[in-house]
């Protein structure tokens, strides 16, 4: 198989699934790495962006019940780099491991990833990005009480979640610096939970609090270093139109057109599949290249998975 620049987008919900300890993410990090290893093996150009909402959403909760003025809670700009630090330090350690016992010989680089947005963008009035742990209606009650700054919503009828401001990437600060590891055959992990959103203020930039969603900074990224193909994971092996009802339709080869149709029709859900969806759009439309979205336990045929494309032809 002929080598290829690949970007997969990997969800923070598939490293934190219930147990929030250090040592249970570690875990789960080291079975993706094992799914991952089939493209280092084939000598593609690999780079891993990854989410961060369970992990950002938990510490915020942390750093709010021990706020004191001697130990001031951190911003969210701030709490997203200390995530974007410590999953990517789990990944890198993951990979590192898994090359030597493969005896491979590739290098593992985590770039802490800025990226730049619009400060008047309209998602700073309307927080939709849910982070943080899935609570029951009687915990959303307290948490809002303890912190009515917060926001919560209902998310996809797996319980309620913290909402935050998810503005569109404009650019990401450090493209060129990725795109220059990457071309160095380093395996590289960028834009971790959907980058460290900044604006710009004159000839300086500045932080500022949200959380972007990662299926749009990995699309941002993907056709910023020219990737061959964008793969984005999710749960499930397929998007599916209808989904969990008696008509459900898998979807397997599509256009960007017909899955654009779809979106707008309301079927994918706004918290969880619609994302991926337009990231996926994106991508394909902007690069007249492919995207697939599938699940990680596909990635070794990932061409079963959702391969979406500008005109219907199977993965090369």
């Amino acid at each position: 198989m002929m080598k290829k620049r690949v970007v997969v987008a990997l969800g923070g919900n598939a490293i934190l699934d219930g147990d929030a300890s250090a040592e249970a993410q570690q875990a789960n990090i080291e079975k993706t790495v094992a799914y991952l290893l089939n493209f280092i093996q084939n000598g593609d150009e690999l780079v891993i962006a990854h989410g961060n909402g369970p992990q950002v959403g938990n510490l915020i909760l942390q750093q709010a019940a021990s706020d004191s003025e001697e130990n001031p809670a951190m911003p969210l700009d701030a709490a997203v780099a200390m995530t974007q630090g410590s999953i990517g330090y789990w990944l890198q350690n993951a990979l590192d491991n898994a090359l030597a016992a493969h005896h491979i010989d590739r290098e593992v680089a985590t770039v802490l990833t800025q990226i730049i947005v619009d400060k008047q963008d309209d998602a700073f009035l309307n927080p939709t990005k849910p982070i943080g742990p899935f609570l029951s209606e009687a915990e959303v009650k307290t948490a809002a009480a303890n912190n009515k700054a917060f926001r919560f919503i209902e998310d996809s009828g797996r319980g309620f979640r913290r909402v935050v401001p998810s503005p569109k990437p404009l650019a990401i600060k450090e493209s060129k610096v990725i795109a220059n590891l990457v071309s160095e055959a380093v395996i590289t992990i960028a834009c971790g939970g959907g980058g460290i959103p900044i604006y710009q203020d004159g000839d300086s930039y500045q932080g500022i609090e949200a959380v972007i969603d990662k299926d749009s900074a990995a699309e941002r990224l993907a056709a910023d270093i020219d990737a061959d193909i964008l793969i984005i994971l999710t749960g499930v092996d397929n998007v599916y139109v209808n989904f969990n009802k008696p008509n459900q339709q898998k979807l397997g080869h599509v256009t960007s057109e017909e899955l654009r149709v779809w979106a707008g029709e309301g079927q994918f859900p706004p918290g969880s599949m619609l994302p991926k969806v337009e990231a996926a759009i994106d991508f394909v439309e902007r690069t007249g290249k492919q995207a697939i979205i599938t699940s990680l336990e596909n990635l070794q045929h990932p061409e079963e998975g959702t391969v979406i494309s500008k005109a219907s032809h199977t993965v090369s």
